[in-house]
This record gives C-alpha cells, structure tokens and sequence, in this order.
C-alpha cells in the first residue's frame, strides 16, 4: 500500500471514529431547544408531583413508591441504549425530575427537615459525586457521557441538582417568604449573569453548565408554583392540571423536533 493511500485509510479511519464517538455520546448538544425542554421538564416535575399527590388523592408516600419503579424502569431504558435517543433522554429527565421533588417533599414533610438543611445537604452531595466523577473520569464534561460509568455519574447528579434544585426553590419561595414571582425572576437573572459569564467573559464552559443546569430546577420549580398555586398564596391559579398538559404537551413537540434533527443528521453522513 502506498503512502498516500495508507494516510487517506487512516484519515478516513479517524473521520469515522468520531463521528461513532459522537453518535454513541448518550446526552444531547447544548442548544436553546436543550434548556427549554430542560426548564419545562422541571416545571412539569413540579407540578405532576403535586397532580398525583392531591388530585388522585394518592398521598406523598404512595405517590414516592410508584415514581421511584418507573424512574428505575426508564432509567434502564435510557441505559440500555447505545447512543442518544431523544424520547428516551427526555423521559428519564422528566421521571427524574418528579423524583427529585418527591425526595425534597418527603425530606420536608415526612422527616420534618428544614429546607435549608435540605438545600445545604444536597449541595454537598453534588459537591461529592461532582468529586469523585471527577477523580475517576478527569473530566466533567457532558459531551463525552460515552461511557457506562461516566453516564451513570451523569444521572446521579442530575438526580441531586433536581432534588437541591426543589429544595432552594421552596426555600427561596416558602421559606424565605420570597414568593413565587420574586423567586422565578431571581434564578433567571442568576441564569442570565452564568450566561453572560460564558459568552463575554468566556469562563469555564463545563462549569457554566452546570451552575445553569442546577439553577434551571429552582427556576421550574417557582415557576411552576408561580403559576399553579391559588392566588391567595402568591400564585396564578392556573391549575396543576392545565400547567403539567401544556407543558407535556411543548416537551413531546420539542422531543419530536430532536428526533426528526437527530435522524437528519444521521443521513447526511
């Protein structure tokens, strides 16, 4: 085999390594469709944890169990796959998302713990699986979740932002008396100062990430109360029911535009 021929083999060797590498990566590219359905998907958490809760008339510990078997079922959809689906993702991320809150409600109501117990104890065990991900991956960056250890890392400290993300929220809301309204516009602007700290001041992307990712949930979550709760309480009385619809209903339409994207995409190679 000639040179020039061994050269264009390994050139074209490498092309398809990557782009394998980044078919098999398992969570989706950071765009503007991957915050907003990453904000409603917490939104939702919030609200479908209160709909089960009090209009099924299921109670917080019943309502734990039932989420906790269908989180572990989706999860090990979502694991079981061999790159990023989108419908898959998205529903671990919206199963996740109604867990966290649960944790928090039950650490809140059932255990008595204050919230801001809560949201100092969650951010120390994100602090924990953030370390020890670290020490073993060298790296936090989510665009190589390529791996069964690095997603499963991955998913437990999504699971943590959604939980400390609840906590901060309703301590921020309820405990602080802040009020829902206030509470929203506070964690935007939070998100709003991340963002320009990456695209003006160009820090850190993979710690921006995660300070926007854990700051989303709080975002949802007073947002969510914002607009379901009775006014009397600081809220819009839109109702959980008609929040959680219309936001399942801009996720599944988000989703599809992913999938629809992604299988584009996959053409064109």
């Amino acid at each position: 085999m000639s040179t020039h021929n061994a050269a264009s083999v390994s050139t074209n060797r490498v092309s398809n390594q990557s782009k394998f590498s980044n078919m098999l990566n398992k969570v989706p590219e950071i765009t503007l469709v991957f915050w907003l359905i990453k904000m409603m998907s917490t939104t939702v958490g919030e609200t479908a944890a209160d709909f089960m809760i009090f209009n099924f008339k299921l109670g917080l510990p019943v309502t734990s169990l039932i989420m906790t078997v269908l989180f572990l079922i989706v999860l090990v959809i979502q694991l079981k796959a061999k790159e990023y689906i989108p419908w898959k993702y998205w529903l671990t991320v919206v199963f996740v998302s109604i867990l966290g809150t649960l944790i928090t409600d039950n650490m809140t109501d059932n255990l008595g713990i204050p919230l801001s117990y809560s949201t100092i104890g969650f951010s120390v065990v994100l602090a924990v699986v953030f370390a020890v991900w670290y020490a073993r991956e060298k790296t936090l960056s989510i665009h190589h979740i390529d791996t069964f250890a690095r997603e499963l890392f991955y998913w437990v400290a999504i699971l943590a932002t959604f939980a400390l993300g609840t906590a901060a929220g309703d301590w921020f809301a309820e405990g602080l008396n802040i009020g829902y309204q206030n509470s929203t516009l506070i964690f935007a602007v939070g998100i709003a100062l991340i963002t320009t700290g990456f695209y003006v001041f160009k820090l850190d992307a993979v710690l921006c990430f995660w300070l926007a990712y854990i700051l989303t949930r709080p975002l949802g979550a007073a947002l969510g109360d914002w607009l379901s709760q009775p006014i009397s309480n600081g809220g819009l009385e839109l109702g959980v029911t008609s929040i959680s619809v219309v936001f399942l209903l801009m996720i599944v339409g988000l989703v599809g535009y992913e999938t629809v994207k992604k299988g584009n995409k996959i053409n064109s190679y």
